[in-house]
């Protein structure tokens, strides 16, 4: 390999190639390039990012351009760029160092590591010119070099914390939490709520913006994780005859404001990653797989747990706007920049001449009732749409139509770069979310669509018994990581509910998930080339990798007839797939055992189906030989 040069031609990351052209000597990591800064004594610097990152994309543009900035990083160090969705055991560990050290965190990441990768200084982005009180990125460097020629042999390794260990949470073995109800194995709670159910509630309505909706008090993130907790706390309460109605109700309004709101995507269907206020308005404009997957998942359990028609309807587009602009060759693509033409958001705002030169004058005056359109827009000049008012039914038509010709007219200009990586997890995350919006909607080809997923990703991904992480036009990322197993795993499991099939794939990806779990922790990967990092705990924004870990291995117990133990409750708003796993194993699901399954819009929301020789229903520690149901 030539150091000399910007290697990152020869990388199969979309996201480093768009770096390819930068005049610093970027190399990809790997023990060859991190073998050469030892032998050479360079600091390794260590700049991580994702191909739809705005402000990766300005640093690029900028600092990572400046021939100046390039001479004095290739002469004084190992420059190294990582892809954060391909390498997220390397994310995460340079992620906790800057948060530790700075109190906040952001990408594009940027950190100065020894040789020995020993992390001493990180910071997120930073300008070729001083700006905002910060001293420009060439005068960074040079105190970077200054500090490290003189503390060199005082620097001490970073170790990631990580979740602490517990047996509820690493060992499955339950914690004394877990257990004081009196759960037995394989039975969940009887009798009595548990008190945790109410803490988790009382903490997220204090937590909830009763004036938006969400959480947060500047930028908002739809919160997965939540959203699947509360419905189905609420869908468990409502059926037990004592309503969580708090949990019903943060949840719905949540649904309610980001379906309206900026966040929503009115004429593709969809999401953007999040909004840059607290009032919803302005997202920013990338569109990533994960959330398109969990927010399917969450708009089908709304739509069936509130009865609600229009959930349904945004549900129905987030599926329409994976099929159309996600899908390929029977997979999904990772995202789309916010970016297009180096200008955030220009393919999705509107001037209101625009509009009128698409819909004609009297239908743009009717568009204008129902979306918040002016002279002075909301987003640099232009509109971003919102809905002022959801039309009524006579209206639905004629505005579909409308939304229809400005769609049509929105796909002849400029698109954004597409990240055409196929990623592992993300793609089971999808496959999970089509299996759902299956069974709670009866979405046309959910199932199909998700089966069809799943073998191709098996296909291209899995090698005896080895599940690997992404690929690019048919190139393998040969690393191996927890989340993608774990996902996977959960996936079969809901496929052998709904076919009888999959089981020994289920039970073999259980199997070699168990090869992450020591000394009752989850580490997010095994790979040469790096240190065992310990799996991420916070759900953001996918689930934490130890909460669906641990989500696959119980339902997999729970399909399989093997026992298990009542998981804790933990921290609300943070953990929150961990508590909905929680409540699986405490009881507080149907689990219906049958020889013919039945039709999932029969049964309650949180239900899942084992196939037997017998029929019985167990729910909340009681198991009785029927599978009857009345709310």
């Amino acid at each position: 390999m030539r150091f000399t040069r910007n290697n990152l031609d020869q990388s199969v990351s979309p996201y480093l190639r768009q770096h390819q052209d930068n005049p610093v000597w970027w190399q990809e990591w790997s023990q060859e390039v991190l073998d050469r800064a030892q032998e050479t004594d360079r600091i390794l610097f260590v700049s991580v990012g994702y191909a739809t990152c705005h402000w990766c994309h300005v640093m690029a543009a900028d600092a990572f351009s400046d021939p100046e900035v390039a001479a004095y990083l290739n002469e004084h160090f190992m420059p190294i760029k990582v892809d954060r969705e391909q390498r997220p055991d390397i994310d995460q560990m340079l992620m906790e160092f800057l948060v530790q050290t700075t109190g906040q965190g952001g990408w594009p990441l940027n950190a100065f590591l020894s040789p020995r990768l020993e992390p001493f200084f990180a910071m997120t982005y930073a300008a070729t010119e001083p700006r905002y009180g910060m001293p420009s990125f060439l005068e960074i460097l040079q105190r970077v070099v200054e500090f490290y020629g003189a503390n060199k042999d005082e620097l001490r390794p970073f170790e990631v914390r990580g979740p602490a260990p517990s047996g509820g949470r690493g060992g499955g073995t339950g914690s004394s939490e877990a257990s004081s109800d009196g759960s037995g194995p394989g039975r969940g709670s009887e009798g009595g709520e548990d008190a945790g159910l109410a803490r988790i509630t009382e903490a997220v309505s204090r937590a909830f913006d009763e004036e938006h909706g969400g959480f947060g008090s500047s930028q908002k993130f739809p919160p997965h994780s939540t959203l699947l907790y509360l419905l189905n706390r609420y869908t468990d309460s409502q059926y037990a005859g004592s309503p969580d109605e708090e949990a019903g109700r943060v949840a719905r309004t949540t649904l309610e404001t980001m379906q309206r709101r900026g966040l929503h995507d009115h004429l593709q269907g969809g999401f953007f990653r999040y909004c840059v206020d607290r009032a919803w308005t302005i997202p920013h404009f990338e569109k990533m797989l994960y959330d398109q997957a969990l927010l399917l998942w969450s708009y089908s359990l709304g739509a069936r747990v509130f009865a609600r028609e229009d959930f349904r309807r945004t549900a129905e587009g987030v599926y329409r706007c994976l099929e159309e602009t996600f899908a390929e060759d029977g997979v999904y693509v990772s995202g789309h920049d916010a970016d297009t033409d180096h200008v955030e958001g220009a393919t999705y705002v509107w001037t209101p001449a625009e509009i009128e030169a698409v819909l004609g004058p009297e239908e743009a005056a009717f568009f204008g009732e129902i979306y918040d359109v002016s002279d002075a827009g909301n987003f640099e000049g232009k509109n971003h749409l919102l809905r002022r008012r959801d039309p009524s039914p006579a209206e639905r038509s004629r505005l579909a139509k409308l939304e229809a010709a400005l769609l049509d007219a929105r796909r002849s200009r400029p698109q954004p770069f597409v990240d055409r990586k196929i990623h592992s997890g993300w793609n089971a995350l999808a496959g999970i979310a089509l299996v759902q919006a299956h069974r709670l909607i009866g979405l046309t080809d959910g199932l199909d669509r998700a089966q069809e997923l799943f073998a191709v990703l098996m296909q291209r991904h899995a090698e005896n018994r080895r599940v690997y992480h992404t690929s690019l036009d048919g190139e393998v990322q040969r690393q191996e990581f927890l989340s993608d197993y774990a996902a996977l795993s959960l996936l079969s499991g809901m496929l052998y509910e709904e076919t009888g099939e999959y089981l020994w794939l289920m039970q073999g990806l259980d199997e070699t998930m168990e090869e992450f779990h020591r000394e009752e922790l989850w580490f997010e990967s095994q790979n040469e080339d790096f240190m065992p990092v310990p799996a991420e705990s916070f759900d953001s924004p996918t689930p934490s990798t130890v909460s669906l870990a641990e989500m696959s291995r119980l339902r997999k117990r729970m399909l399989t007839g093997e026992e298990y133990q009542p998981l804790p409750f933990t921290r609300p708003l943070v953990e929150d797939f961990a508590n909905l796993a929680a409540l699986m194993s405490r009881g507080y699901w149907h689990v219906i055992e049958t020889p013919t399954p039945l039709e999932w819009s029969r049964l309650p929301a949180n239900s899942m189906q084992v196939p037997a020789e017998h029929t019985s229903h167990c729910y909340r520690g009681i198991c009785r030989k029927s599978a009857t149901f009345s709310m």
